[in-house]
């Protein structure tokens, strides 16, 4: 346990963060199983609109430091070809 009182905010602060960091992340993975689940029956149409909701979620998760750009980069390319399939 800290014995400063910065120390003990510091801890609180972090555990939330780190709540956080774990819902987010958890609501992103599933999002990212639903769309390579529906993916593969979807129309055209329904795929441009689903993968620009994907960019946008993996782009924000990136900017919030949630994983890294490159990560999020690969994600997407990944996403991108599932489409075009």
């Amino acid at each position: 346990m800290p014995h400063n009182k910065s120390c003990k905010k510091r801890l609180i602060t972090s555990q939330k963060r780190n709540e956080r960091n774990r819902q987010n992340r958890a609501m992103m993975r599933a999002k990212i199983k639903t769309y390579r689940a529906e993916i593969g029956e979807a129309a055209p149409e329904e795929k441009a609109v689903s993968l620009t909701a994907m960019y946008s979620l993996i782009d924000t998760q990136a900017r919030k430091g949630l994983m890294p750009k490159r990560r999020a980069a690969r994600l997407k390319s990944r996403m991108a070809a599932a489409a075009a399939k």
